[in-house]
């Protein structure tokens, strides 16, 4: 291969006046790292073991570099297309999703730092692992790319060849439609959902290190004297309790 054309971005495909990139190779990869992503972030929250997630966040680091300079050698799409390697190819804009994959490399710089070469868990952090999840989630269940839409946001010369035909303004069909019954439905267990997380990450008691850690990173000033005095009294019970 050489040198100019490893650096071209895209393939050039008959039928289309930029170079593209299959989308069902791009979603297969990001449903295998949503998959992987989400086993090391119930690994680290609910058994206290990082060393998987570690793992990940360097493959998805590297991963995302390699879709940057090239995508025909990222490991994750590769993986992809043996899956889709029988579907018909669908066609994207590169220069969009090399932008779009640009922002997945920028999130899992500080990841790589923070949670591989220097272990500091934080909000901050654990934030932009969910971010990356919903991100990847979207992408293959849905086929958004959030990417390609600041893309168009940014540049003057807009994308074409978005996935779904995204990019190109056109009239909603009507079984892409809701009816005020379909928008009562979703909405409400869209709200049921959302409510159910919420109190499950604040009602639920937290059991491992790294889930305490965070915890105890989200609290006020006042809230950790609190607990801390809280342990305090613990302590001098179980103490009084020996004694008798």
């Amino acid at each position: 291969m050489k040198m100019k054309e490893f650096f071209a971005y895209g393939e050039k495909v008959d039928g289309y006046d930029v170079r593209v990139v299959n989308e069902r190779e791009a979603r297969a990869g990001a449903g295998l790292l949503f998959a992987f992503g989400l086993i090391g972030l119930l690994n680290s929250i609910t058994l206290g073991h990082v060393i998987f997630t570690k793992y990940f966040i360097t493959f998805f680091t590297l991963d995302f570099l390699i879709r940057v300079i090239n995508p025909s050698f990222s490991p994750s799409l590769l993986i992809g297309r043996f899956f889709v390697q029988n579907q018909t190819p669908e066609y994207v804009g590169a220069t969009q999703k090399r932008f779009a994959w640009g922002i997945g490399l920028l999130l899992a710089i500080p990841m790589f730092y923070t949670l591989v070469i220097d272990f500091q868990p934080t909000p901050v952090n654990v934030f932009i692992c969910v971010l990356c999840l919903l991100l990847l989630i979207a992408e293959s269940a849905f086929s958004i790319c959030a990417g390609c839409k600041l893309f168009n946001l940014i540049y003057k010369e807009k994308a074409t060849n978005c996935p779904g035909g995204a990019c190109e303004i056109r009239q909603k069909d009507k079984i892409q439609t809701f009816n005020t019954a379909q928008k009562i439905i979703a909405i409400t267990f869209s709200i049921v959902i959302v409510y159910g997380i919420y109190t499950f990450i604040t009602k639920v008691e937290s059991k491992t290190f790294l889930a305490k850690k965070i915890t105890e990173m989200m609290m006020s000033d006042a809230e950790l004297e609190a607990l801390k005095e809280k342990k305090m009294q613990e302590e001098f019970d179980a103490f009084e309790e020996e004694d008798f």
